[in-house]
């Protein structure tokens, strides 16, 4: 969003810069004229699809209303990371002069040409004209021009674009075929695709995805992710890139990919309480077990004895020892459990190994040790979370692991504001697409806002934005982005004396339930009996409640 300083500035700046255009206008040599013939294809979205247009975080839908002409328009879903820059690149003349046009709604909306002119404007309840000239260079032959919104700013529309001057003249030759086409990720309604540059004698400009026979997408970058799949169902994909003269490739090899089972985009459901051993009076597992139904636990936590060693809380060995015993004793009574991997404090993995692979062998060594289905990493605080070197590290090692341990889940766990994930959040996100990392669950820890702070409706709120942040990264649709989330609360009185009771938590766990997202948790089932006015302690609630209610309550999660 553009304050009214930066307005000012800019029509400084362009003052200054056609007065200093005069000022040289005899000196230079005058550009061919125009001709009135609009050369972009599809200009007012009337095929019904946006090729050969395409557009940024796969943000970009052809609707039916509003529309400025026509029947169709273009919808672009800005995010909070994401301007939905929408763009089609087109064969000019050198040193020509266009006139760039369209019709566009919504909030800060704007047009332009890559790497010249552009304009905008703000105009949410009605379409409203914008023009733009420029001239190309001297040996220009191609030119890319795009309309987007701004961030947070809500859906723009675009209708009626026009880039009038002449054409480029004929170019024939068809990119070469991308090439590597591959599978990067699945779900039960998704799958992720990602292949090798294609090269043209002026420029590859798109990308077309194929399911079949069927055109499904068009990007602009060398990965895509189709949405809107069957569960347990066989596809097989192709890949062709297109130039700036409609020009199309020959097809890429085809790869088969069959999507997960039914119930969400991972296919795995998780109801996994907190369980510590090292603090807080730990009570025995499975008589928690017994008393309430769940089956799961997140036992906490893995951290460094030293180095690149995983150890419980730092100082307990992997095998031999109580943790262990607490674990067979979990799964003799039908459950399991995930490790916590990290956390606020004490001395973690992720700085003290200095690789991915070395990360990489030391959750190696945890999986091992239990013949574990799943592993949580908690990457919270300033020496992993706000670290982008240590980010990407944990983010590689966990794409290693995933790699090497077939069926192994992987899940993130970090913090959020009341809105959604913070910038290291977004940046997490960000990282874990660009890394095809393939994590299975993002789980937030909606809490910790203030003192009197709504934690249904916080809960709800940031849950909603990581929703939003997911299907901006990842292109995914709401039932997919769902069933990668997780949501880890704290039971009763918070550090920042938040209160969250059982009847709030069942609102929490019925609302999951009906969004069907993938992990349910809190800290700590140590904290899961009664105390009232027992203040923020380890070995319980500090409000008035049942033994285990909390755990009864998100046993009942289902997913």
């Amino acid at each position: 969003m553009r304050t009214s300083l930066f307005r000012r500035s800019r029509r400084r700046l362009l003052a200054l810069l056609g007065a200093a255009a005069l000022a040289v206008g005899g000196a230079v040599a005058l550009p061919g004229t125009a001709h009135a013939a609009n050369i972009l294809s599809n200009p007012g979205f009337e095929s019904g699809a946006l090729s050969p247009w395409s557009c940024t975080g796969n943000l970009g839908s052809v609707v039916s209303s509003p529309v400025h002409g026509g029947t169709k328009a273009l919808a672009g879903a800005v995010s909070s990371s994401d301007i939905a820059k929408c763009s089609q690149a087109v064969r000019v003349q050198p040193n020509t002069a266009y006139t760039l046009s369209g019709w566009v709604r919504g909030s800060y909306v704007y047009l332009g040409v890559d790497g010249g002119a552009s304009t905008w404007t703000t105009s949410p309840s009605a379409y409203s004209k914008l023009s733009v000239s420029f001239t190309t260079g001297a040996s220009q032959t191609s030119a890319t021009v795009y309309t987007h919104g701004w961030y947070a700013q809500g859906t723009y529309h675009a209708d009626d674009i026009s880039l009038d001057g002449p054409g480029g003249g004929s170019d024939t030759q068809a990119p070469t075929a991308p090439t590597s086409l591959r599978s990067t990720g699945k779900t039960s309604s998704s799958v992720s695709l990602a292949w090798n540059a294609s090269t043209d004698n002026v420029g590859v400009t798109s990308y077309d995805i194929y399911s079949g026979s069927n055109q499904v997408l068009t990007v602009s970058g060398t990965s895509a992710t189709v949405s809107g799949l069957s569960p347990s169902s066989a596809y097989t994909f192709t890949v062709r890139a297109r130039d700036a003269a409609g020009n199309a490739s020959a097809p890429s090899n085809s790869v088969s990919v069959t999507t997960d089972p039914g119930g969400g985009g991972t296919g795995f459901k998780q109801a996994a309480p907190y369980l510590y051993l090292g603090w807080g009076d730990p009570p025995s597992a499975t008589s928690v077990m017994s008393a309430t139904g769940i089956k799961w636990y997140t036992m906490a936590f893995i951290l460094s004895s030293g180095g690149c060693n995983p150890a419980w809380d730092g100082n307990r060995p992997l095998t031999g020892g109580n943790d262990q015993s607490v674990i067979n004793s979990i799964r003799s009574a039908g459950g399991d459990i995930v490790p916590s991997i990290g956390g606020w404090s004490g001395n973690k993995l992720g700085p003290n190994c200095s690789t991915a692979e070395a990360l990489a062998g030391a959750y190696q060594r945890v999986i091992d040790a239990y013949g574990l289905k799943a592993i949580d990493v908690d990457i919270e605080n300033t020496d992993e979370f706000e670290n982008a070197v240590v980010q990407d590290r944990i983010l590689n090692a966990l794409k290693i692991v995933k790699a090497n341990n077939p069926g192994l889940r992987t899940i993130i766990t970090f913090g959020t504001t009341t809105t959604g994930p913070n910038y290291w959040g977004n940046r997490l996100i960000d990282q874990a697409r660009a890394l095809n990392a393939n994590i299975d669950v993002f789980t937030i820890m909606p809490f910790d806002f203030g003192g009197g702070a709504d934690m249904y409706g916080n809960t709800v709120n940031a849950t909603e934005g990581l929703k939003n942040k997911l299907k901006s990264a990842f292109g995914w649709d709401d039932a997919t982005a769902y069933a990668h989330i997780g949501i880890s609360g704290m039971n009763g009185l918070s550090d920042q004396q938040e209160l969250t009771s059982p009847a709030t938590w069942t609102q929490i766990r019925d609302w999951a339930n009906s969004r069907h997202i993938a992990r349910l948790a809190f800290w700590s089932v140590n904290r899961d009996r009664p105390c009232p006015g027992g203040g923020v302690v380890s070995n319980c609630s500090g409000i008035s409640q049942s033994n285990w209610q909390f755990t009864s309550i998100t046993a009942g999660f289902t997913g």
